[in-house]
């Protein structure tokens, strides 16, 4: 049984519509046992270990990780400014969009929303947990349809998703609009905020201390550089961190990921540095594309990436890739019809593509 935090409810700023975390949790997770691992039982160190019939050979990588990271949150923490025990970390960030849904929906009963068009990982997840995502077209301009949103919403809608700065559109939504949003509805709402780095608009994490019902889905993958080693982190109050952390597979992020985090959190400055390179770049490569005849528009970019319009796709995608240059075609995803999407690269990587489009005719 989840345990209530000693924070008074009502210090909340809202409670209109709230349903509470005990009646949005699927019934047998709320009463769930979790399997309790060797380290669960006993966590310290200077020990020898007789406990989880692990190899005694070949320190430090024959012992089993710790589950819950700790040392890694306390650094995310101290960074973030926020308390360890309101951070998920987990294998990407798609783990913990996959544990929300088997946490909250009731398969084939429950339902989600999601703004469309958006990252696809929110509907696959959903399929393969056998959840309906009903989806909210964003305005003409790419702009939030709060009411939309909420009106898509029925009484078995469980979860809102919300990915800002939005993939593939590439903007961030209003702050003002989020949070009518999450005032509004009564279940979880999950922001996703993989881009939010190169984003001139704040983060919505220091809000997760407000609003009971909304969770904050972060990355390494892309300002920290380091999609490979599969590190997504989750902010939410206590309560929503303890279910998370219930459900997970007992050592879902292991010590050599765990070590590589802690050992780039040492170095902010240069993270700091690389977004500054792509924010420049993402500049100078937007002057350049609109300084060509085959782009007949590029959308505001928020995030490390351009959405640009084309009037041929698949031409221009195929002698991309002939030259061993690879975008992505977007143009068959809602609301972007004849759009491809331009990631950032380094100076080099970026003169090469500029050019590269310069011979296509």
């Amino acid at each position: 049984m989840i345990q209530s935090s000693n924070k008074d409810m009502n210090s909340y700023p809202f409670q209109e519509g709230w349903r509470g975390l005990q009646q949005l949790l699927r019934p047998n997770i709320a009463s769930l046992k979790p399997y309790s691992s060797a380290r669960d039982e006993y966590s310290g160190s200077e020990a020898l270990f007789f406990d989880a019939n692990e190899n005694p050979f070949n320190a430090p990588y024959n012992r089993y990780p710790d589950p819950y990271q700790r040392k890694l949150k306390k650094k995310i923490a101290e960074i973030k400014g926020i308390d360890p025990g309101n951070i998920f970390l987990g294998n990407g960030s798609d783990e913990a969009i996959d544990l929300l849904f088997r946490a909250f929906c009731v398969p084939g009963k429950d339902n989600v929303v999601s703004i469309d068009p958006t990252y696809g990982m929110y509907q696959v997840a959903a399929d393969i947990n056998d959840i309906k995502v009903k989806k909210a077209l964003l305005k003409p301009d790419f702009s939030l349809d709060v009411d939309g949103l909420l009106n898509t919403a029925d009484d078995n809608t469980k979860m809102i998703f919300i990915c800002s700065p939005n993939n593939p559109t590439a903007n961030a939504f209003d702050e003002d609009d989020m949070i009518k949003v999450i005032t509004k509805f009564s279940g979880i709402v999950v922001v996703d905020e993989a881009y939010i780095d190169f984003a001139p608009e704040k983060s919505l994490l220091k809000e997760t201390e407000n609003y009971p019902n909304l969770v904050i889905l972060q990355t390494f993958s892309k300002a920290w550089g380091v999609a490979a080693i599969r590190l997504g982190m989750a902010f939410a109050s206590k309560e929503i961190i303890e279910v998370l952390s219930m459900i997970k597979y007992p050592y879902n992020v292991n010590i050599l990921t765990q070590e590589k985090a802690l050992e780039l959190l040492q170095n902010e400055e240069r993270k700091n540095k690389w977004v500054k390179v792509i924010l420049e770049e993402k500049e100078r490569l937007k002057k350049a594309l609109s300084e060509n005849s085959l782009i007949k528009k590029i959308y505001p970019s928020d995030a490390n990436f351009l959405l640009v319009v084309v009037d041929d796709p698949e031409m221009i995608y195929d002698r991309l890739v002939e030259k061993k240059l690879i975008i992505r075609d977007r143009s068959k995803v809602a609301m972007c019809e004849g759009c491809l999407r331009i990631t950032i690269g380094t100076p080099e990587e970026n003169d090469r593509l500029i050019e590269a489009l310069k011979t296509i005719n």
